[in-house]
């Protein structure tokens, strides 16, 4: 069957030695600045056809000159190599084995020449060094522009309710920090900030007032997502959505060129910002990731090292991960192993240092810009005093079963609506959509505190512990002496008062807003994140959880229980820590994470104690999620999406056999093939036009079939036009020729053209016998992009990452395993 194909979309011709040519850099392969790939339509099933050309594109080929010379080592690469020979077009999945071989020759060559000179010795050492330079570098942009977006999303969510007279970039909590006549209980109050009703109608209380605030909230929220789904659209269609899938993707071999350009960073910054701002039910931890790796990306150019080889550049896109994850959480640890937990591919153990430190820089950036004014690196950081006991792992479970429910059904919905999405017109006017998913957000979200302000500031407000200095309606307890509304100090006699009712029904409201709105949030176009959401949810449902063990232990603290741990008179109950435990539980249960996810919720509390509910938590959410579905978000994302991405976590149990899934079938066209010596320039250009295959076997002959090696569509296509371009005699009658040295031609014969140096000369090859369950296995830990079924030596066909996509997919929807079919006979050529 044919190899992987690439894409054919409008307006875009792949395998154009012109184009390849055109381009200055392969910074500028990358940005890819005319080339659009919609993930919502029809076309998105295509993805794993891969298909290089439709059938019939021409080759525009020109005479030229010259004679190429050519050294014999593993892949007989020319000691002048041809420009583009060894890259890779879009939507095209990289080569790992070769990229591994190109750069060991590449070390062997500078260990080699750093012995003759001082300069080349220096050139030994950046090359050595190089590595740790762009993940510093990647580091220090990451925290700067995570600092960046956290004061700019701050300003712009106040900005929704009021402004500061006295400095208009001053938020909120900035513009009163100076004033002398605010109170405790309502400190956010001053004189210097003015709501749009104070500034517009002169008054700040009654009905007019009210309304005016409203129309404002929603006025801004609509302006702040119009602007951000305009700008993606027309800038940097690739800066929507999470990026996460994307970026899981692309570290397993898959090319998606302008995904990590300087365009997507920018306007993925700017967007990711008003999306935020806007009041959506999204956040941007999850985007902060895509805008590490864009970053670690570009610095990648300025290194040879990386920039010529498509597996080196991706361990410095594992190592931005983790900065990404470091600065959205203050986890420098948790984001190492949420890359190599989550993300990565390949991770070896000089990535995995290097992801650390990374992460490290990254912090200490944010850290010294210090967004939050807290001196920590998140807004909702927190620490807890109360140990927990051994009875409180029940409702710790509980909350895990709610987390992998909730994440059970959040997969399923939000995966049902992306479907429908695509697959309707409604999908076509995103524009639309987003508006009136943001009209509806901010007109049900403005009456309830809770879904009115800003998520990180709400999961911040649920995770706090009642204590002296807060003034949350949640912390409003009775005091037993006297009934009347008290704020909790050290006592713990603490019956809750009817603030505390009230907050836990206006958290009711804000649960199953947040529940309906994050489905229909996240998959529109502009920067989504789905942790805060996630997370809010959890905590939300954790807070109520977490208030009524408390007050159960408060009255009922007699039962068998709670009499021997939790005595009248003595705290045993950290409703904040059940908010942070149902926090990690749906976290947990949509992105399916499990020991990056507990190290990250520790980071975030600074303390051990609480790392056995936690996992308790967190594992419970994952076996209740697995059971309705194996699959994360991310992972269905991918898969609706087509992307060839082979999952590690799936097992392979069924007993078919290579034969059965390797191409051509009986039904199927013969398998295109290239002798090693008795082809034509005009032949084999007639074999490429009328394929469309990514590659071709090249065989001795069309009576032996015994198999040389693997040439691939794009080399030979550039290769033949250097030629044709710098060496004299090569005329279309010319014979082409794999060997190594040329066949003997008549007298009168045009000039032969020598193709030795783009040959594979050891493709992998399995039999025809092979077990299915070892060619998956080679194909996740080699990264193949093919591989060659042989029976003793001949070729019979090959398989290719879509194949055994493809036949995953055929394979969940049976029960039984497939039965075998007898072995096939050698299938002819042409």
């Amino acid at each position: 069957m044919e190899s992987e194909q690439l894409f054919n979309r409008k307006g875009y011709y792949r395998n154009s030695y012109n184009s390849i040519a055109s381009a200055s850099s392969d910074e500028e392969l990358l940005d890819g600045a005319g080339v659009v790939m919609d993930f919502h339509t029809s076309e998105d099933d295509n993805l794993l056809d891969g298909d290089a050309t439709s059938p019939g594109s021409n080759y525009v080929m020109s005479n030229g000159g010259g004679v190429m010379s050519s050294t014999t080592h593993l892949l007989d690469f020319l000691e002048e190599p041809i420009p583009g020979v060894g890259t890779y077009d879009d939507f095209h999945t990289i080569d790992w084995v070769r990229e591994k071989c190109k750069d060991r020759e590449r070390h062997r060559k500078i260990n080699a020449k750093k012995k003759e000179s001082a300069w080349e010795f220096t050139k030994s050492l950046y090359d050595a060094w190089s590595g740790w330079l762009v993940v510093t570098l990647t580091g220090l942009a990451s925290g700067a522009l995570a600092g960046l977006i956290d004061i700019a999303a701050d300003w712009l969510n106040d900005i929704k309710e009021g402004v500061c007279l006295n400095a208009m970039w001053f938020n909120h909590e900035q513009c009163c920090w100076g004033s002398n006549e605010t109170t405790f209980a309502e400190r956010d109050k001053c004189p210097q900030w003015k709501s749009w009703a104070g500034l517009i109608l002169g008054q700040e209380e009654g009905p007019g007032s009210y309304i005016m605030n409203y129309f404002m909230y929603i006025y801004w929220a609509l302006s702040f997502a119009f602007l951000a789904v305009l700008l993606v659209k027309v800038f940097a269609p690739y800066a929507c959505g999470s990026g996460i899938p994307e970026i899981k993707t692309i570290l397993s071999g898959f090319i998606i060129r302008g995904y990590l350009g300087k365009w997507t960073l920018l306007i993925k910054t700017v967007t990711l910002v008003l999306a935020v701002a806007s009041g959506l039910s999204l956040g941007k931890e999850g985007p902060l990731v895509h805008v590490a790796c864009c970053c670690g990306n570009i610095f990648s150019y300025l290194f040879p090292k990386y920039s010529k080889n498509e597996a080196k550049k991706r361990e410095v896109l594992s190592a931005a991960s983790a900065a990404g994850v470091s600065v959205a959480f203050g986890a420098p640890i948790g984001g190492v192993l949420f890359s190599l937990e989550e993300v990565s591919y390949y991770f070896p153990l000089k990535t995995l240092w290097r992801s650390f430190f990374a992460a490290l820089v990254a912090a200490f950036v944010l850290r010294s810009i210090n967004p939050f004014g807290n001196s920590r690196l998140v807004l909702f950081y927190v620490e807890y005093h109360t140990p927990w006991y051994l009875f409180e792992l029940i409702p710790f479970i509980l909350l895990g079963v709610f987390g992998g429910l909730w994440g059970a059904f959040f997969i399923k919905a939000n995966i049902a609506w992306c479907r429908r999405r695509k697959s309707t017109r409604f999908g076509k006017y995103p524009i639309l959509e987003v508006i009136f998913v943001a009209a509806i957000t901010a007109v049900v979200a403005f009456p309830n505190p809770y879904t009115r302000q800003n998520t990180s500031e709400l999961i911040k407000e649920l995770f706090t512990d009642c204590g002296p200095l807060e003034s949350s309606q949640l912390c409003q307890y009775r005091s037993q002496m006297n009934g009347s509304k008290a704020f909790v100090d050290a006592s713990p006699n603490k019956p809750a008062g009817p603030g505390v009712y009230a907050a836990i029904w206006q958290l009711c409201l804000a649960l199953i807003f947040k529940i309906i709105m994050t489905i229909f949030t996240f998959g529109l176009k502009v920067p989504a994140g789905l942790f805060i959401p996630s997370m809010a949810i959890g905590a939300i449902a954790g807070r109520i959880v977490g208030i009524a063990v408390e007050q159960l232990a408060y009255y009922h603290h007699d039962w068998l229980v709670f009499r021997e741990w939790c005595e009248v008179g003595t705290d045993c109950i950290t409703p904040g820590l059940y908010a942070m435990v149902g926090a990690a539980a749906c976290l947990g249960g949509v992105t399916r994470m499990t020991v990056s996810l507990v190290v990250i919720v520790f980071e975030l509390t600074g303390g051990l104690e609480y790392i056995v509910p936690l996992m308790a938590a967190v594992m419970t959410s994952k076996w209740v999620g697995d059971a309705f579905g194996r699959e994360g978000i991310y992972e269905s994302h991918i898969r609706l999406n087509g992307y060839p991405f082979l999952d590690a976590k799936e097992e392979f149990t069924h007993t078919t056999l290579a034969r059965e899934v390797m191409r051509p079938r009986r039904s199927d066209p013969p398998l295109a093939v290239l002798t090693q010596d008795d082809l034509t320039v005009e032949e084999l250009q007639g074999i490429i036009n009328e394929t469309s295959y990514n590659g071709f076997p090249v065989i001795v002959s069309k009576e032996s079939q015994r198999l040389v090696g693997f040439a691939l569509r794009r080399d030979i296509t550039i290769a033949i036009e250097n030629a044709r371009r710098k060496q004299e005699g090569i005329l279309l009658t010319s014979r082409v020729y794999f060997t190594q040295h040329a066949p003997t031609l008549p007298a009168d014969s045009p000039r032969p053209l020598k193709l030795r140096s783009i040959l594979d000369m050891s493709p992998f090859t399995v039999t025809d016998h092979t077990p299915m369950e070892i060619v998956v296995d080679i194909f996740r830990k080699l990264g193949l992009r093919q591989c060659l079924v042989t029976h003793n030596g001949i070729v019979l066909g090959i398989i290719t990452k879509k194949n055994i996509l493809a036949h995953l997919e055929e394979l969940k929807e049976h029960t039984e395993p497939l039965v075998t079919s007898p072995a096939p006979c050698p299938l002819p050529f042409h």
